[in-house]
């Protein structure tokens, strides 16, 4: 579905000077600074096409208009979801290992999306209505395929905007569980570098020495097994990958990862043990702060059985 809007203001004496950008974020309330990088966006000033950078005089007309494809291809579908909270805001799930969160390449059902496009349809539609970057409504973060755990997705745009800001100013608290190849000799320990792409297989992330951004986790091993631990892992910026990355970079990378753990095939039968346990945040609109927390999944506890001898 194809939807179109446009806004048009006039620039008061005391909003002169400020980038176009901050201004229309500032004159709609629902609109991120973020959203106008959309390439559905165009702004004009007094009739020509601007940049989000320029700068706007007192009295300049500036327009905005936009046309984005909501659910492009995404086939409505009633898919289970594993519901640890709803209200008229905001949704968290307990996403399934093996489940996408948007249509990609090779994976056009059975997302999130999807079943987002079911469950809400075009009344979620409308509440993005005044996002520029809707194409996925409700997105605020994501989890690799083979992750499992707490996901939360923003059900109107002041949410959206709510939410991506505590994720962006790392004002929410994600704890993960893992089983990591190895005895630690540390109970627990702190991993910080700078991640960039593997200039080998640009698919792949690696601690880099310069151009990468900052990345920091913590973690803290619960049990200790012959040949492997069961860790929590805090993480404290959110790079792609990052927990597998750094994982890997002090020589216990996470059992069943198949990009980042080919060397270790104890368990070729195991599949990613990385799963989103803890996540902490504000409610978007009340400011409670609200604890959702996913149940370690049945994979680990198989895992363990099958695998575990105590050191």
């Amino acid at each position: 579905m194809k939807i179109s809007r446009s806004y048009e203001f006039s620039v008061k004496d005391e909003e002169k000077g400020l980038r176009v950008d901050a201004f229309l974020s500032s004159n709609i309330s629902s609109l991120s600074r973020s959203a106008l990088t959309g390439k559905d966006c165009e702004i004009y000033i007094n009739g020509k096409e601007a940049k989000k950078s320029d700068k706007v005089k007192t009295s300049d007309a500036v327009m905005l208009f936009y046309n984005a494809e909501v659910f492009d291809h995404v086939e409505p579908q009633d898919l289970p979801l594993d519901i640890l909270y709803e209200d008229k805001d905001m949704l968290v799930i307990n996403k399934a290992q093996g489940m996408v969160v948007h249509p990609g390449a090779g994976n056009i059902n059975g997302t999130v999306a999807n079943a987002l496009a079911y469950r809400y349809g075009e009344k979620l539609i409308d509440e993005m209505a005044d996002e520029c970057d809707i194409a996925r409504p409700g997105i605020v973060h994501r989890l690799d395929k083979d992750t499992s755990g707490v996901l939360v997705i923003a059900l109107t745009a002041s949410a959206h905007e709510n939410l991506a800001a505590q994720f962006q100013n790392r004002e929410v608290r994600k704890v993960y569980r893992a089983i990591c190849d190895g005895d630690f000799t540390l109970p627990k320990g702190t991993i910080e570098c700078l991640m960039g792409r593997d200039k080998n297989n640009r698919k792949l992330f690696c601690p880099v020495q310069v151009g990468g951004k900052e990345s920091k986790s913590e973690y803290s091993v619960l049990e200790h097994y012959r040949n492997f631990s069961v860790v929590d892992v805090r993480i404290f910026t959110g790079r792609t990958h990052q927990i597998r990355v750094h994982m890997k970079s002090i020589n216990h990378p996470v059992v069943g990862d198949v990009l980042y753990n080919k060397a270790v095939n104890r368990y070729p039968d195991s599949t990613l043990m990385l799963h989103s346990h803890i996540l902490e945040i504000s409610h978007p609109v009340t400011g409670e702060r609200m604890h959702f927390e996913a149940p370690v999944p049945e994979r680990f506890e198989a895992f363990i059985n099958k695998y575990g001898v105590n050191a």
